[in-house]
């Protein structure tokens, strides 16, 4: 089911990708298809765990990945909702936050074996979940200033402002999950 889920999607989203790609480069609109071209590859990134004889990450999360990049790739950049809603960036990055949240705990599934959890402490959990979320936060902040420095210089309109609301809004939503995953730890 996840295998075929992975399949359908990543080809869905590809082609749609690639398919804005070519209109936008007919159109003469540089940023519109790198955006486009961008958001190709990483649709295409999910592929590579078919490679993997069992796929670690239940179908929330396969699906989740897909959610945000057309959140953030289409609605955000290309259908300019980042412009439009000043909202719209603050929700991503709490989506983000929480999204990495529970990818961290698929993570922690993976790696510490069923019997050795019992012995591994929430303190260390909850740290784990939230140094993913912050993690990601700061480099999803220097891809923004990558991007604004090489390319573009509407990633990061708020400056320092925007940059510390989005690390706080990832924090916020990677807080959300290590709450989540501290009352729950039994079940994880």
């Amino acid at each position: 089911m996840k295998r075929k889920l992975i399949i359908i999607l990543s080809s869905l989203f590809i082609v749609f990708m690639a398919v804005l790609m070519i209109y936008y480069i007919n159109k003469g609109d540089a940023s519109k298809w790198q955006v486009a071209l961008g958001g190709t590859f990483v649709s295409a990134l999910p592929l590579l765990l078919l490679f993997k004889k069992k796929i670690p990450f239940n179908a929330y999360l396969i699906v989740g990945f897909f959610v945000f990049i057309f959140c953030s790739s289409y609605l955000g950049s290309i259908a300019k909702f980042y412009l439009h809603y000043k909202w719209w960036d603050t929700t991503l990055h709490v989506f983000k936050g929480l999204y990495v949240g529970f990818f961290a705990i698929a993570l922690y599934k993976l790696l510490i074996p069923e019997q050795a959890r019992s012995k591994v402490s929430r303190t260390i959990v909850v740290l784990f979940v939230l140094s993913l979320a912050i993690s990601s936060s700061a480099l999803w902040e220097i891809y923004e200033y990558a991007g604004d420095l090489f390319y573009t210089d509407t990633m990061q309109r708020g400056g320092n402002k925007d940059t510390m609301y989005d690390l706080l809004a990832g924090l916020a939503g990677g807080l959300l999950v290590a709450i989540y995953a501290s009352l729950n730890k039994i079940r994880i």
